[in-house]
């Protein structure tokens, strides 16, 4: 996955779920997110264990489909 990327953000600390940010960079446990808090954009970091990140992108597996080994 290149950087940066539009990514859906679930945080319990910061009681977001699926807000929309902006992926920088991930660096020694901790993700580098710009969040649009009001009508101003911070630059947050969030620890990984405990964010969970959803590529805003969904990904085109084409007319294949994904298969899963059983």
């Amino acid at each position: 996955m290149e950087l940066p990327v539009d990514v859906l953000v679930h945080n319990e600390l910061l009681g977001v779920k699926g807000t929309r940010g902006r992926l920088l960079q991930h660096t020694e446990g901790y993700y580098e997110i710009n969040l649009l808090f009001g009508e101003r954009t911070h630059r947050v970091l969030l620890p990984v264990a405990q964010t969970v990140l959803i590529v805003a992108e969904a990904e085109d597996v084409g007319s294949q489909g994904i298969e899963i080994e059983r």
